[in-house]
């Protein structure tokens, strides 16, 4: 059977792909989690480890006594098929596309690790998406730990070795520790997980569409839940996701109805933060998409640095997450300083809503897989390795200031140079959008830039901002400040307690006009009018249905679409009163017998005005319905006309001439009224400016006050960090109990121990006196200039030294290291190994008995193999040390004697303590000799054996009693 072979009742595709990740003590691993795979599951199982190129693998036949499924090493473009096992080949990379396999060389030469795992778990949750499953096994590093955050990203699961039960826990561990990770399961029972997982309800659904849309009151409560819990309103959120992450959340705990899930939510709290933190999965890393920092590299920094020298240049990154995108600015920003030969002071915020990123991207610790994202020079100029991890230089560190803050309800920080928002705001419904990017407008200086991910826009903020890079989003503020920031209301979300759900999601996006017209439409289907028009609040009209000839006349010319100066004379009265009305008020108005003069008829109509609303307390539209009534012929045969008296003909020219009067007066009213109102607005838009400058004020206030919190917030937590650490100094040394001395560069002593007190008469007094006072009874030994070796060569010098009291010490000098690349000072540690040297000397005086005697003593291992000769054997067998170093003691025993010299040295090995054996062996020169023989057995530091010394002697011809 190939790869591509299948039975009939096999699916084409498999139901989900399990990327398994391990490294070393994998094997074990993954024997016990191939027992327990049934034949027929679905699923299609990738093995990735870390092979090097000129390994050969005996995987396959391995893992095929454990499984009885198909096993194949991985060719290019070899589909993924269920019921099968993939193996990565040896040297290679391994990425999947459309269900089909892509191998690569690990030769990229800016990378110092090769990270496989990731490499392939990223490729699948890119490939199969929600149809992704991570399993991380034993293994040492941390590949695998990136990948598993794109895996969840794209709503897959992720699994991980219980650590008790892993070899390595390196790689498990650090899964682990991204608090990620659906299930730590031991290998035997993951499996069983994941079968129950892809049989759940909302996994087996054929549709995209969540399944829990339609209990709003349910979602309210969970809304109401994570608010009270973690104060984040997540109303707002983009519904799709919210709705994905909870079935996501239900699936794993085994709930089928969201009730159950709420109840579940009340009674473990810790459930309310794990769907928190599922919530706020950012997936980020250092330097994503590198062809948009060098854009900021080449074409954005440079003009800011050097026009803005003089003064502080600040960053805000907001949603920083773990804190890679933070830090890669400053490092972008570090590197170009140096570049442009400028010293800048750089201030970066880093702020998030979620507390535990803020806590963590604080320590600025990374694990190995960051190699991927730096080129080696980056990771040898800004972080130092320990253990691992990669911990985050000093000076970069420093740079960056951290806070929790939440966009939507904090206010922003000010005077910002460069606000980097990347993937952010795709999660959140466009009203959430909008105030997101309000408060980013009113952060940023004039000119200054906003950097946001690939896949979001800035919409109707476009008048704020211009593009200076349509591929990857980074836009320049226009230093137009909106109106609204400073209203601290229009940042809180709708009370959702009481708003349906369902009615919140679909209210908060913008309609377009497709969707006014079938909510248009809608309405005309339970009505017939001969004529409806939707115009909004500038009286612009924005859609006609029906018959227009009665009712407007569209002037020749450039088109117009004022609803005011298309209408017939007739009309405009009553539908400029029943707009005003109904934008007013809001209420519908009806109108009835207008009268519209045709060229041989009069029409009688009734009109009908509707308010519509596009946003719950936003804009509004106005919907107008005319219908005749009836319509009168001006035949003069079928309706003569009568003469009009003259009295009443005066009267009605009087009447006419004082209406033209009124007309008149009104309209020099109107001009006055118009010309008050305009001094009034133009006094309005005063008070507006002043008051939006109070409130800039204020919200500038807010933000330095924050500033300072956050900065006294750092300030406490590096004294604690002092405090402990100091603490952890004075414990460790405490406990070492060693002789230990701090130099500065100067040689003076900076720190000291009290045990150094037995090799030098000092005390904490002596803090600050130069090394070269302290007296010392050390031989032919010249300590300060050991010190000064050290402190020029930069290179650490271990010695052993002696007094005249034949004490013997081990002495290690080291550079005191205050960076990477520079030390100042010496730590120096003495280590007492007299006892250590007389043991060296009675050793020595026992080999030399061993050598030197007479009698043969032979040590060989439990097969039989010599492993060390002395001369004593040397002069009874004949052999030299050279030979017999090569040879098994079988060689020595006559053929018959074997059987019983076997049960002699299992005895021995078994720990029983034989008598002397007397027997016979075979010299070089093929002579049978008498030998007393004595075993003993050797033990490892654990008290198990190892081998076994015999000691021997030529005892043919002598007597019993002569033996030993």
């Amino acid at each position: 059977m190939t790869g591509s072979e299948q039975s009939a009742d096999t699916p084409s595709e498999p139901t989900h792909i399990v990327g398994i990740g391990a490294s070393a003590g994998g094997l074990i691993a993954l024997e016990q989690f191939f027992k327990q795979v049934p034949l027929k599951t679905g699923l299609c199982f990738v093995v990735i480890q870390h092979l090097p190129a000129d390994h050969k693998s005996m995987m396959v036949e391995l893992l095929a006594r454990h499984t009885e499924l198909p096993i194949f090493i991985i060719e290019e473009n070899m589909t993924a098929e269920p019921d099968c096992v993939y193996l990565i080949p040896p040297g290679k990379n391994v990425k999947i596309f459309h269900n089909k396999f892509l191998l690569s060389n690990p030769d990229d030469p800016y990378r110092q690790l090769n990270l496989p795992i990731d490499i392939f778990f990223e490729s699948l949750a890119d490939d199969q998406e929600k149809k992704s499953i991570a399993v991380i096994l034993s293994g040492t590093g941390s590949d695998g730990t990136r990948g598993i955050r794109h895996i969840k990203e794209k709503f897959g699961i992720a699994i991980a070795q219980q650590l008790e039960t892993a070899q390595f826990q390196g790689m498990p561990q650090s899964a682990v520790e991204t608090g990620i990770v659906d299930f730590i399961l031991p290998p035997e029972k993951m499996v069983q997980q994941i079968l129950s997982y892809i049989r759940h309800p909302f996994i087996q659904k054929e549709t995209s569409q969540p399944l829990i849309i339609a209990d709003e009151t349910g979602l309210t409560r969970i809304f109401s839940l994570l608010r009270e819990h973690h104060l984040v309103d997540f109303t707002f959120y983009k519904q799709a996701t919210v709705l994905r992450r909870i079935e996501r959340r239900m699936t794993i705990n085994q709930i089928h109805e969201l009730q159950d899930y709420i109840r579940f939510l009340e009674s473990y709290p810790k459930e309310i933060t794990t769907l928190y933190n599922e919530l706020l999965i950012g997936v980020t890393s250092f330097f994503r998409d590198i062809e948009a920092f060098n854009f900021l590299r080449e074409n954005v920094l440079p003009d800011l640095f050097k026009e803005n020298k003089d003064r502080e240049i600040r960053f805000w990154v907001e949603g920083c997450s773990s804190g890679e995108e933070a830090y890669s600015l400053a490092i972008l920003a570090h590197e170009c300083m140096e570049t442009l030969g400028l010293k800048v002071k750089i201030k970066v915020f880093a702020s998030d809503v979620d507390k535990r990123a803020i806590l963590s991207a604080s320590t600025g610790q990374y694990p190995e897989s960051i190699t991927a994202d730096l080129t080696p020079k980056q990771l040898t100029k800004y972080f130092y390795r320990r253990e691992s991890y990669y911990q985050i230089s000093r000076q970069i560190r420093e740079m960056v200031v951290f806070a929790q803050h939440n966009i939507l309800k904090d206010p922003p920080f000010t005077k910002i140079d460069l606000v980097s928002c990347r993937n952010l705001l795709i999660y959140l419904q466009p009203v959430l959008q909008k105030r997101a990017l309000e408060k980013f407008n009113f952060a940023l200086n004039p000119g200054g830039t906003l950097f946001l991910g690939s896949s979001e826009s800035i919409g109707e903020m476009n008048v704020y901002f211009d593009s200076l890079n349509h591929k990857w989003k980074i836009f320049r503020s226009k230093g137009r400040r909106t109106p609204v920031i400073g209203s601290q209301d229009r940042y809180v979300p709708y009370q959702y307690e009481h708003t349906p759900v369902r009615r919140q999601y679909k209210d908060s996006n913008s309609l377009s006009n497709e969707k006014i017209q079938n909510s248009l439409l809608e309405v005309l289907a339970q009505r017939y009018v001969e004529l409806t028009i939707l115009v909004n609040e500038e009286n612009e009209i924005l859609h006609v249905l029906g018959n227009t000839e009665r009712f407007l006349r569209f002037p020749a010319g450039k088109p117009v679409n004022n609803i005011f100066k298309v209408l017939v004379k007739e009309m405009v009265v009553p539908i400029t009163a029943g707009l005003h009305k109904v934008f007013k008020d809001k209420e519908p108005v009806k109108y009835s017998n207008i009268h519209i003069q045709g060229d041989n008829s009069v029409t009688t109509a009734k009109m009908e005005i509707h308010p519509m609303f596009k946003n719950p307390g936003n804009q509004i539209f106005a919907v107008i319905f005319i219908e005749n009534v009836k319509k009168h012929t001006s035949d003069s045969k079928k309706t003569p006309i009568k003469e009009i008296d003259i009295h009443v003909e005066k009267r009605i020219e009087r009447l006419e001439n004082e209406l033209q009067f009124t007309r008149e007066s009104l309209q020099t009213t109107i001009e006055e009224l118009e010309t008050s109102n305009e001094e009034l607005g133009a006094t309005n838009e005063e008070l507006m400016a002043s008051n939006e400058e109070l409130q800039s004020t204020n919200e500038e206030l807010q933000s330095v006050n924050e500033e300072l919190y956050t900065v006294n917030a750092e300030y406490q937590g590096k004294n604690i960090e002092l405090i402990e650490i100091k603490n952890d100094f004075e414990n460790l040394f405490n406990s070492l109990q060693l002789p230990v001395m701090f130099l500065d560069e100067n040689l003076e002593i900076r720190q000291l121990t009290p045990q150094l007190s037995k090799i030098f008469r000092v005390s904490e007094k002596d803090i600050g006196r130069p090394v070269n006072h302290l007296i010392h009874h050390f031989i032919n030994v010249d300590l300060v200039a050991v010190f000064e070796q050290v402190v020029k060569k930069e290179r650490p010098i271990e010695q052993e030294i002696c007094n005249n009291r034949n004490e013997y010490y081990l002495m290690r000098a080291f550079p005191y290291q205050i960076s990477s690349d520079f030390s100042s000072g010496v730590v120096v540690i003495f280590i007492d190994i007299s006892q250590r040297k007389k043991d060296e000397k009675k050793l020595q005086h026992l080999a030399a008995v061993v050598m030197d005697s007479n009698d043969a003593i032979v040590e060989q291992d439990f097969d039989g193999n010599i492993l060390a000769w002395n001369k004593g054997a040397e002069k009874i067998y004949g052999y030299t040390e050279k030979e017999a170093l090569t040879m098994n003691i079988g060689k020595l025993i006559p053929e018959e004697l074997s059987g019983s010299a076997q049960v002699y040295i299992r005895s021995v090995q078994e720990g029983k303590e034989p008598d002397i054996q007397k027997t016979k062996r075979i010299t070089k020169g093929g002579e049978r000799i008498d030998i007393a023989l004595k075993a003993t057995r050797l033990e490892d530091e654990f008290g198990n054996p190892v081998a076994v010394v015999t000691t021997e002697r030529d005892v043919t011809g002598l007597p019993e009693e002569c033996i030993f």
